[in-house]
């Protein structure tokens, strides 16, 4: 059980703090009637800000895309994104110029980057963003150990072909993807966002509540996506989750120390256990990428292969295993347990 006092300051706006400790030792609420006690102990009580804490923080741009890393991302299907990258790849009809490819190979497992392109998107960024969202130097990912590195990262040919440009010979999908590609390569090569984070606790009796907030201070990288609403349906970029929120995370006022409060209310709230979710396209290609199984090129047919042989079904975007599915399952292991193994076959590929 927690226990979470919806607050009011002296501005607005309203804000969430989280019961976390009593007295100087943390609070672990196991049923209802523990939590029914709290909250009769807290009804008379006067709720003052303890302590405002503030840091910044930094958060950095994600590397540019790898096969895996785009294929999680993309709102189609795995076999369908990599279809539409392909056709970015070969080539779009642009008027006078003939076929052009937008991207570079979009099967790697490298985050690597040419000087050429670095320079290009540097200058870019200088142009159109201002020279603070240009680093001293150019940013630099570590690729992983086990990489082949045999071909770039996936970006942008050229910047000069930016997704607004193109967008009349694009089809919807096209557009989409080329635009988190685009948007996903710039972003990589800009400074961190800062924010300042801010802790306040709130002492009520015996009892000591916290809550959370950050605010903007320079969007670095982000001010690629705020230009792009839409972009929050494929990556929450800086969001906070539900869960999150119902931590007291959220917007806070302006506090001192030594503030009294309002208490708007006082809400307790069960939480449940939940089980690990059923695999979907994207969650199955980041455990098999971070198993070490299969290569960019081999996600598809893998995924592919599940559902042609009847092993999975998919239910609302997620996999459900069939009978068949369990009892192939069930023989292997029994027949070949030796082999059928996530670390086996980690060190045969």
């Amino acid at each position: 059980w927690h226990v979470f006092a919806h607050l009011e300051g002296a501005s607005p706006p309203e804000f969430e703090a989280k019961l976390v400790k009593q007295g100087k030792n943390a609070l672990k609420i196991e049923n209802q009637q523990q939590a029914d006690a709290i909250l009769v102990s807290l009804q008379k009580s006067k709720f003052c800000v303890k302590s405002v804490a503030t840091k910044e923080r930094k958060k950095s741009a994600a590397p540019p895309f790898i096969t895996s890393k785009l294929q999680q991302a993309s709102r189609s299907p795995v076999r369908r994104t990599m279809q539409i990258a392909q056709q970015l790849y070969e080539g779009i009809e642009l008027p006078g110029e003939g076929a052009v490819g937008l991207i570079t190979y979009m099967r790697t497992d490298s985050t690597r980057v040419s000087e050429q392109a670095i320079e290009d998107v540097r200058g870019f960024i200088g142009k159109t963003y201002g020279g603070e969202f240009v680093p001293e130097t150019p940013n630099r990912y570590r690729t992983k150990k086990d990489a082949q590195d045999a071909h770039e990262a996936i970006r942008p040919t050229s910047t000069a072909y930016d997704p607004e440009t193109v967008r009349p010979h694009l089809n919807n999908d096209q557009y989409y993807l080329y635009r988190l590609i685009w948007n996903r390569f710039v972003a990589s090569q800009m400074p961190p966002a800062t924010f300042d984070d801010t802790t306040v606790d709130v002492a009520a009796a015996d009892y000591l509540f916290r809550a959370k907030g950050s605010v903007p201070k320079f969007s670095g990288w982000m001010a690629v996506y705020e230009k792009d609403t839409s972009q929050g349906d494929t990556e929450k970029v800086g969001a906070s989750s539900d869960n999150e929120s119902r931590d007291g995370s959220g917007l806070l006022p302006s506090l001192r120390e030594g503030d009294v409060l309002t208490v708007k209310k006082l809400t307790p709230e069960q939480k449940f256990t939940q089980p690990p979710a059923r695999f979907s396209e994207a969650t199955l290609v980041k455990e098999l990428e971070e198993n070490g199984i299969g290569r960019p090129s081999t996600y598809v047919s893998i995924i592919g292969t599940l559902q042609a042989r009847d092993y999975v079904q998919k239910t609302e975007k997620r996999f459900k295993p069939r009978l068949l599915g369990r009892l192939v399952t069930d023989l292997l292991e029994q027949s070949f347990d030796d082999i059928v193994q996530v670390a086996y076959t980690r060190s045969l590929e």
